[in-house]
């Protein structure tokens, strides 16, 4: 192996050369698929919430919508939930509620999202229903049943419980660390 190169200034170079370096291993085309992010992931025969969860957010990682993960697009999606400032990370949940991509986020969105991530991250103490209807007593100013970014960020910001109970909620540090680990091994 040849002396590892890094640009000065250009950040964590060992973090980066690691993430690369089990990308390739997993994903040796350097395109991965959404079934190979599952497989990597070991979250294959979810059920039909958890699997729509899931290509969601396979979709918002694929930034140039190709069908694939390219290296480029698996290291900003790293960068946006280890180091992203949490209005980054906000706008990045808006687009995974926001289904149907219409800027907007109704109850049955936020409703069949949360209950898709319940599928995976195991449940909370709140169901899905009774986490819909707090989001959107505390944060739908205007009461017209959906939520524009605006009033997510704002409402989320202004309200320290809603940002813990969301931000736990949604942690990707947990497919991260699967990545780090290598393929999980069902015992």
């Amino acid at each position: 192996m040849g002396a590892t190169e890094s640009l000065p200034g250009d950040g964590p170079a060992p973090e980066m050369h690691h993430y690369y370096s089990k990308f390739m291993k997993e994903c040796p085309s350097g395109q991965l698929s959404l079934h190979e992010f599952k497989k990597l992931l070991g979250l294959q025969g979810l059920d039909p919430q958890g699997d729509l969860y899931i290509k969601r957010v396979f979709d918002i990682f694929d930034l140039n919508q190709d069908g694939f993960i390219d290296f480029l697009e698996f290291i900003a999606a790293i960068n946006l939930v280890i180091r992203g400032k949490i209005d980054q990370k906000l706008k990045w949940y808006f687009k995974l509620y926001d289904a149907d991509g219409n800027g907007c986020i109704d109850k049955k969105e936020l409703l069949s999202i949360f209950t898709a991530i319940q599928a995976i991250n195991g449940h909370t103490n709140l169901s899905a229903e009774e986490f819909t209807d707090m989001v959107f007593q505390k944060i739908d100013v205007n009461n017209d049943g959906e939520l524009t970014l605006e009033e997510f960020i704002n409402g989320v910001e202004k309200d320290r419980n809603l940002m813990e109970l969301i931000t736990k909620s949604f942690d990707l540090s947990n497919v991260l660390k699967a990545i780090q680990n290598g393929r999980r091994h069902s015992i």
